[in-house]
């Protein structure tokens, strides 16, 4: 398959980056922080978690951090938005989200190539297809058939991140259809052992 762009480098977007190379994928690791993507090219994990330097360093090969959004998006067939959605108590902040999803339709709008979008930020339910699937089709002026949108749920402990990726119980897949599906299933053909779990992506949402 094409290349892999996982949008944000936090916590969950580094963490899924460097598991999914682990597996044999080419990642793209997009930044707008210049020096945090120096960090991730340089083989040193911008963030603490056990486990997961070694595997940045072991995989370098296939990791490739960039700040150059266009490139990674026009680059990659499937593109993952794992920005921050902070949390004040009351309510998330979807700013991030809406910035990158804006972005990536006024990319999309430069090519008919057919692309899928996995949101792996945390969002609340309804946030996929009412917010995200429509400010996309927007900015790219595509429809269903030349866009698909999933919701792919982390379940990651911090400190156990790694384990829990490389070892899931089950995968959660909030799919718009089953050519989504299948695209997705294939990110994750390195998992031979973990259960797919197929929904809609507001059922994923909630999950």
């Amino acid at each position: 398959m094409k290349k892999i762009a996982i949008i944000g480098t936090g916590y969950v977007g580094l963490v899924s980056a460097v598991c999914l190379a682990e597996t044999g994928k080419e990642v793209f690791c997009v930044d707008k922080n210049n020096k945090v993507i120096e960090r991730i090219r340089n083989g040193i994990s911008p963030i603490y978690e056990p486990g997961l330097e070694k595997l940045l360093l072991k995989n370098k090969d296939k990791i490739f951090p960039t700040t150059k959004i266009t490139e990674a998006i026009l680059s990659s067939e499937i593109i993952f938005i794992a920005v921050g959605t902070p949390f004040d108590g009351k309510k998330i902040d979807l700013s991030q989200v809406k910035e990158v999803s804006s972005l990536i339709g006024k990319v999309l709008k430069k090519t008919n190539e057919y692309k899928v979008i996995v949101i792996k930020s945390t969002v609340v339910p309804g946030t996929t297809l009412e917010f995200i699937k429509p400010l996309i089709e927007k900015e790219s002026g595509k429809g269903d058939g030349e866009i698909g949108f999933c919701m792919n749920p982390e379940f990651l402990r911090e400190g156990k991140a790694v384990e829990d990726f490389m070892n899931p119980d089950r995968i959660v897949l909030g799919v718009t259809d089953e050519l989504v599906e299948r695209k997705v299933r294939e990110v994750y053909s390195g998992f031979k052992d973990a259960d797919f779990l197929i929904t809609n992506p507001t059922t994923a949402e909630m999950i």
